[in-house]
């Protein structure tokens, strides 16, 4: 992914020594900006939730929208929160492989969330046709079948919905709406012949197969006492270990020119499989530990930075990229949200299937992804992009507070007792 980056000398730039020889532009004030946004946006979210549950990455979004260029301009596109940011994007689609539950996914609830994203990417192919009847339609329509699964985790959690039957259900989706459009940004927006990309693609899962196969059926007794040993010293084993394979996975996605979001997602699936058979207090404690790496320090940056690039004068520019922010905004609920509402599980009640399709319209950081690609390639205009991140943005902010608003109240009146069960 890539964000427009600047630094401007006589604004605060200064730089830092990268190597021997060379310096990477860094604007002060963004540098310490940035963290301080972050560290006021969990108070805020705090403070209104005497009224409303908002979700932390709304604040931090909406903070670096205020602060950035697009109003106050105190803080500054450059490179090196620009690299941070893209790391932050990779910890997130790290922490998604790594939380998903794949024996509770398994089998129905995964065929369906797959049959679901099926059909919204023919929905979302016509929408992006009938919008710009060119090459842009095929960004516009992958971008409109994307799930922010990596977003949806922590609101899951932090509201007590990640390990019910209906969060397994939502997570089915969630995993089909990332990983999916990862697989069709690779095929069709690589700039390579379909074949071509197919056939690197295929290079990619024989490689991450052969890593996912080795890590689950390896002994790892040795590697969970080296684990156990470093647990709470400066060697930190584990931590260092994960780090490792995903940078290894998302250098490999770049060597191979994939999308590195594909290999981070990859790493997560083979870091979980890596920590099973660990002790419970163990594994806990890893899980504490890079969750605080990736909500606390690295994922908070790639949406503050999001905010911070976002065009907010090329959305408002011209009124026919105003009205495609509400008209995107709604193809989400239609193409992605309808879809996952008419395939949940079978039995769910009325208000779990509206909560399961606005949980599954939440889209953003593939949509940034895709409309970064599609800008660049000259595809794609910068107003119908900002109109497609600002949809995206939209999406984040109302769909899962809708979404949890329905679940809590549907939850307080009686439910059947077949609703108390797993649904497969």
């Amino acid at each position: 992914m890539t964000h427009p980056a600047a630094a401007r000398p006589g604004t605060g730039s200064d730089s830092i020594r990268a190597t021997k020889g060379a310096r990477v532009q860094v604007d002060v004030p963004t540098l310490v900006l940035i963290p301080t946004i972050a560290a006021i946006a969990p108070l805020a979210t705090r403070a209104f939730g005497r009224w409303i549950a908002i979700p932390v990455v709304i604040f931090e979004i909406v903070l670096g929208i205020a602060l950035g260029p697009s109003a106050l301009g105190w803080v500054q596109p450059d490179a090196f929160i620009e690299l941070l940011s893209d790391f932050g994007l990779a910890m997130l689609f790290f922490l998604a492989g790594q939380e998903i539950d794949y024996e509770a996914i398994r089998g129905r609830p995964l065929a369906r969330a797959s049959i679901g994203w099926a059909i919204s990417l023919v929905l979302g192919l016509a929408a992006g046709w009938f919008v710009e009847p060119d090459a842009g339609a095929v960004f516009i329509g992958i971008a409109l079948t994307s799930t922010a699964l990596g977003a949806l985790l922590p609101i899951l959690r932090d509201a007590g919905l990640l390990r019910t039957p209906f969060g397994v259900s939502v997570l089915a989706i969630g995993a089909a709406g990332e990983f999916l459009p990862l697989i069709a940004i690779s095929i069709f927006l690589s700039g390579r012949s379909p074949l071509h990309a197919a056939i690197v693609l295929l290079a990619f899962a024989v490689i991450t197969g052969l890593a996912i196969w080795r890590a689950s059926k390896g002994d790892g007794r040795r590697l969970h006492e080296a684990i156990a040993a470093t647990l709470h010293t400066s060697g930190q084993f584990a931590i260092r270990l994960v780090m490792l394979v995903l940078l290894a996975l998302v250098g490999l996605s770049i060597v191979l020119d994939l999308d590195m979001l594909l290999g981070a997602f990859a790493a997560g699936v083979i870091a979980r499989l890596l920590l099973e058979g660990a002790p419970e207090s163990d594994r806990r404690t890893i899980e504490v530990k890079l969750d605080g790496i990736g909500f606390g320090v690295f994922v908070p940056i790639f949406f503050i930075y999001t905010g911070v690039t976002f065009d907010l004068e090329a959305l408002f520019a011209d009124t026919r990229t105003a009205v495609l922010l509400p008209l995107f905004t709604v193809l989400l609920l239609v193409v992605r949200g309808v879809p996952s509402a008419l395939l949940a599980p079978p039995g769910a009640p009325p208000h779990e299937r509206v909560s399961t399709g606005l949980f599954g319209a939440t889209g953003l950081p593939i949509i940034v992804a895709v409309t970064a690609i599609g800008v660049e390639a000259g595809d794609l205009d910068s107003g119908t992009a900002s109109a497609l991140v600002g949809a995206g943005l939209l999406s984040l902010l109302l769909f899962p507070l809708t979404a949890i608003a329905i679940t809590n109240r549907g939850s307080r009146r009686p439910r059947q007792e077949s609703n108390l069960r797993p649904r497969d």
